[in-house]
């Protein structure tokens, strides 16, 4: 039994549980935002941000995201090209923390959020535990998806040495910023309730078929 049969919701900002009056614009009693049962637009909201995420993914991987110069040389490189230079320039540490962030965590985001939202609308054979761990791994993976940014700033920053040694940032790493900043979003827009209405409507439909070969 879910909370909404219950007449209960919560508040989406300071999630205080509310009862449910059909047929009225209800607000928190405590914070005042507009209570709503599910977000508004859920699926089709995420599915917007997903899609223009894999879109600028795009770029963000064919555009060079920084320059590693060395002795007064030194070529554009790409995520990719990236993690090679800094492999060669023995800072394999960094390279790793660039592959995972860069390349693994915005893979797996995309992916992540498809198969939930494709799951969810499609009523696909994928148990309601499967879909909650995989939302909330992907929402703890969230925190981190800005890190490689932030190694890229710190470098841009210390690494400066005229002509031994600079690194500079390339527009590959504004498209990016893009990327992490939508998918983000979309594990921000996505209502992890609609996990538990679709398994919830599953069974339903499970003990109607159930009840109806009982009949026969």
């Amino acid at each position: 039994m879910r909370a909404l049969d219950a007449g209960i919701i919560v508040c989406d900002e300071c999630h205080k549980l509310e009862y449910l009056r059909e047929g009225e614009v209800q607000h928190c009693s405590r914070c005042g935002s507009r209570l709503h049962a599910r977000r508004p637009n859920s699926i089709v909201r995420t599915w917007a941000l997903l899609i223009t995420a894999a879109i600028l993914y795009i770029p963000a991987n064919l555009l060079p995201i920084m320059t590693i110069s060395s002795l007064g040389r030194g070529m554009p490189s790409t995520i990719m090209g990236g993690v090679l230079e800094l492999i060669h320039a023995e800072m394999l540490p960094v390279a790793m923390v660039v592959f995972i962030a860069s390349i693994l965590v915005p893979t797996f985001k995309l992916v992540g959020i498809a198969i939930l939202l494709y799951s969810v609308q499609r009523h696909q054979p994928m148990s309601a535990k499967q879909r909650i761990l995989m939302y909330r791994f992907i929402e703890w993976i969230g925190r981190w998806s800005m890190l490689d940014i932030f190694v890229i700033a710190i470098l841009v920053s210390l690494i400066n040495f005229g002509n031994l040694a600079t690194i500079s940032a390339g527009p590959g790493a504004a498209a990016f910023a893009s990327v992490v900043i939508l998918t983000m979003l979309a594990a921000v827009t996505f209502d992890p309730r609609l996990i538990w209405d679709n398994t919830f409507e599953e069974q339903s439909a499970d003990e109607g078929n159930t009840g109806e070969a009982v009949g026969r």
